[in-house]
């Protein structure tokens, strides 16, 4: 458990999880009062009232730990999570580079205390061991004194659910001394085969290497100058370098960038930051290049810049395709670069597309969504009447004269002009979709005519059986 301070009383974080909040993690105060992690927070309230709670942040509690997982390769080159909460390290052949086992975990205890940190660390023989009494006070286990410091542990410290260790505690085994010495063969048909291999692994009797993660790639890379630049086209020049250097480690795993930071260190150590967005996956460094012009003549150089670094912190596969001889890929490679200008000017979630969708509706039938997070599609093939090339919401117009009921008007006025109907095509009736709730179809019924008019447009003008009212709700090309 880190924290940065103590708190004064009982003290947890809570995280809700089915409904319900639980208690994800306490300090010493609030575990003397006999609460526990992953008891639910209403059962602690009845247990503890002063109980001081606050939200848990799974996400930065996860950045947090990676941090420290990097870190803690100063101390082992094998190092791998714990659970959610820790992390175990093989220190094998290592702890004679600080002076012995003691002077290893003192500098680890030292370093965190300065960081602002508590931390309770174990060593042991078998990661079952050290898992155990790295929460249970810590410390070091000798050599051949493995049974005697992890047998006073309570059973749940071989990293076995709640029920097994209820289960355990009525029949009187509460201690992980308690198991050792019985037979193995009717604990492992009263608990299960995952008791008896915890314990094993605990006492060193079943290997349990510590298999490390990989890290995931960085892509960042950075340049220091032998003297202060100021100059946009030096600038650009130090980019294209960082960029050349960049895509190339991009194409070796497959990845394309979404979104690049550019840190301009000036000589005064303040840091000018330029930053660009990307509507497709790319490792291209000259139309990235292009990208960042903008944003970098707007920097205010001081006195000089002195370093520069470039990181990929948004990247996306990008498998290796086939360039360069088709019209249709430097169309479709023209097309990303404009949305990328516009987005990084106006903000990615204003540049939209239109999407077809499945409705019979008109103004349902197409869906508005991101251009730079979607990909375009073709129309569905449609065999109906056909659809206008512009569909705006319902617009009233005015009837002059007496029609016949259920046929478009001869004459009508709309937006200020007056219009007489040539040709008239239709109906088309549409039908209201039941299962949504739509204000402006609970008139029921429309019946849609295709209209061509003396004075040149050709309109989409509809009206309900139940209503001799028309209105206007789109236009012909």
């Amino acid at each position: 458990m880190l924290r940065r301070r103590p708190a004064e009383g009982p003290f947890a974080l809570v995280h809700r999880s089915r409904n319900t909040e639980h208690l994800h993690c306490l300090n010493e105060i609030a575990e003397r009062s006999g609460l526990h992690r992953g008891m639910t927070l209403a059962d602690a309230r009845a247990i503890c009232p002063d109980l001081i709670t606050r939200p848990a942040d799974i996400v930065r509690e996860a950045a947090a730990l990676a941090a420290l997982h990097r870190w803690m390769g100063r101390y082992a080159p094998m190092v791998a999570r714990d659970g959610s909460d820790g992390l175990i390290a093989d220190i094998t052949g290592v702890p004679h580079l600080f002076g012995g086992e003691q002077d290893l975990r003192a500098d680890l205890h030292a370093r965190m205390a300065r960081a602002g940190l508590s931390v309770v660390s174990a060593i042991a023989g078998t990661r079952g061991a050290a898992h155990a009494l790295a929460r249970h006070g810590g410390g070091i286990i000798p050599e051949g004194r493995l049974v005697d410091k992890i047998g006073p542990l309570p059973v749940s410290a071989l990293r076995i659910d709640t029920e097994t260790t209820q289960a355990l505690g009525r029949m009187g085994l509460t201690r992980i001394a308690d198991l050792i010495t019985q037979p193995r063969a009717p604990l492992a048909r009263r608990f299960g085969s995952g008791l008896i291999l915890r314990l094993d692994q605990a006492l060193g009797h079943q290997p349990e290497p510590v298999a490390a993660e990989t890290e995931a790639p960085h892509f960042g890379v950075r340049m220091t100058l032998p003297e202060p630049i100021g100059l946009q086209a030096d600038v650009m020049a130090g980019l294209t370098r960082l960029l050349e250097r960049l895509c190339h480690t991009l194409g070796q795993h497959h990845m394309g960038a979404r979104r690049l930071r550019l840190d301009l260190h000036r000589v005064d150590r303040e840091i000018a930051r330029v930053e660009i967005g990307l509507a497709r996956p790319m490792r291209n460094p000259e139309r990235i290049a292009a990208l960042f012009s903008k944003g970098i003549a707007d920097v205010e150089a001081g006195f000089g810049i002195e370093a520069m670094r470039l990181e990929a912190h948004v990247t996306e596969s990008l498998p290796p395709e086939q360039i360069g001889g088709g019209q249709a890929m430097r169309h479709e490679d023209a097309l990303a670069d404009l949305f990328s200008r516009l987005g990084n000017r106006l903000g990615f979630e204003r540049v939209l597309r239109l999407l077809p969708a499945e409705s019979t509706i008109p103004e349902r039938s197409f869906l508005l969504a991101p251009a730079a997070y979607s990909e375009a599609a073709p129309p569905p093939p449609r065999t109906g009447p056909e659809r206008p090339i512009i569909i705006f919401p319902p617009e009233p117009v005015a009837i002059r004269g007496m029609d016949h009921p259920g046929h478009p008007p001869v004459r009508f006025r709309w937006r200020r002009m007056q219009f007489t109907t040539m040709r008239a095509t239709g109906p088309e009736r549409i039908a209201p979709e039941w299962w949504l709730i739509d204000p402006d179809w609970q008139s029921g019924l429309r019946d849609y005519w295709r209209i061509e008019t003396r004075e040149g447009p050709r309109l989409w003008l509809f009206h309900t059986p139940q209503s001799p009212a028309w209105s206007v709700q789109g236009e012909f090309a």
